[in-house]
């Protein structure tokens, strides 16, 4: 099968899938946050580290000009989004290993990831975000492996975009300058990426200047101190982290983890200057993810994931098992394994003591299943006037603005639930 046709295929498989899953109400979390600036429609101005300039103001577009709501808004990018980061996946995945099969097998691995499909049935900015960065992964890869010299411009365009969804990325700068390093000869496509990429970059600050904001204000918050306190931590909590960490893998990529760390040995030993690009990538943003001092800490290995699912690719390619390409047809099976998953937590103690703790929000499921649909909603649980045992009053403020402005707008409390 032609691999553009395959890459369309599997983009409306994934679009069918992330659709049938998708939230049924606001979700919890960071959610309503951005369902509430999307619907006053006021386009943000600034680009700081919590206010996602692009992912915000291409909602409000997209809300604009289909005449949809906030939230339908917000659903349709973030799940086309989610479709089109998997398709470019494959075509990544084919690059590197020119078989359709480990292509096929490495895009459902990826595309049935416990935080990237999470995060495709939620309303967050980490989809939108993947679909830059997986293009900046492709451009890195087609610029090593097939020598096309625009993908060494185009490199430096896709990254700098993605700073305007989530400064996270700028962890991937020495992924970037060791990239352009290595291809430095060809001066005329290196530099122009180099030199596109750090206007892009520049042009953040440059906005936020001019809106009366600090130098430092691409990469602050007002809303929380977390990236100081990641630096206040136990040697005992540190090493929770690690093994947290260790854990958020397996449940991604469960046996598959194998041939990922395979991959990650094959590429070392094939193409010295590609592993070592995203080597630098993988460990900056591995370990931000993996001691950075939020909760929800999960969201930040998205990128480190996407790298280890060409790993993955690569490894399955290289594995010389023919069982391996055989069994291979398992991983249509990884829903199940959440589902199992689930299961076997709910019949422990602990299990069951944390699903109580965070019932107001939909319990074990919430935490152990990707699927969104029939979940509990941030907008009946502010109206109905609960409690819940962790501080969310960040959620319930923004809430309660968003159940004013729909009332404004002639909703009844009753509709609103539903929303």
């Amino acid at each position: 099968m032609n691999k553009y046709l395959s890459a369309v295929f599997i983009f409306f498989i994934f679009l069918a899938i992330y659709y049938s899953g998708s939230f049924t109400k606001i979700p919890f979390a960071d959610a309503i946050g951005f369902v509430l600036p999307a619907e006053q429609g006021d386009f943000v101005t600034t680009a700081t580290a919590t206010t996602h300039f692009l992912y915000i103001n291409t909602v409000i577009f997209i809300k604009n000009i289909s005449g949809a709501n906030a939230i339908e808004a917000s659903r349709f990018l973030i799940i086309v989004s989610a479709s089109l980061t998997v398709s470019i996946i494959y075509c990544t995945v084919r690059s590197i290993t020119k078989l359709e099969w480990v292509s096929i097998v490495s895009t459902f691995i990826f595309g049935f990831s416990f935080s990237f499909w999470k995060n495709a049935e939620i309303v967050e900015v980490y989809t939108y975000n993947s679909l830059w960065l997986s293009l900046f992964f492709f451009s890195v890869v087609r610029s090593f492996v097939d020598d096309k010299k625009k993908y060494i411009i185009l490199s430096g365009v896709f990254l700098g975009i993605s700073f305007w969804v989530h400064i996270q990325n700028i962890l991937l700068i020495p992924a970037f300058i060791l990239f352009i390093y290595y291809f430095r000869k060809e001066m005329k496509y290196a530099y122009t990426s180099l030199l596109l990429f750090l206007l892009i970059f520049a042009s953040i600050t440059i906005l936020n200047i001019f809106q009366g904001l600090s130098l430092s204000s691409p990469y602050t918050s007002e809303r929380g101190s977390w990236l100081s306190d990641s630096f206040k931590k136990t040697v005992t909590q540190y090493i929770q982290d690690l093994i947290k960490s260790v854990v958020y893998i397996i449940y991604n990529f469960n046996i598959f983890t194998v041939p990922g760390i395979a991959g990650i040995y094959f590429l070392y030993r094939s193409n010295k200057k590609m592993f070592l690009v995203f080597f630098i990538g993988s460990v900056c943003i591995y370990g931000f993810a993996t001691f950075y001092a939020v909760t929800d800490n999960y969201v930040f290995f998205i990128p480190f994931n996407m790298i280890f699912a060409l790993s993955v690719g690569y490894g399955l390619s290289r594995i010389k098992y023919p069982v391996v390409k055989k069994i291979s047809w398992i991983c249509l099976f990884i829903p199940l394994f959440y589902v199992l998953s689930l299961k076997v937590v709910s019949f422990t103690e602990k299990g069951q003591d944390f699903d109580h703790y965070k019932k107001y929000k939909g319990g074990l499921e919430y935490y152990m299943l990707p699927w969104m649909n029939n979940n509990v909603g941030i907008l009946e649980f502010t109206i109905d006037k609960k409690t819940a045992p962790d501080p969310i009053f960040w959620m319930t403020e923004e809430a309660e603005k968003y159940i004013e402005l729909l009332k404004s707008k002639g909703f009844t409390e009753e509709e609103i639930r539903k929303l």
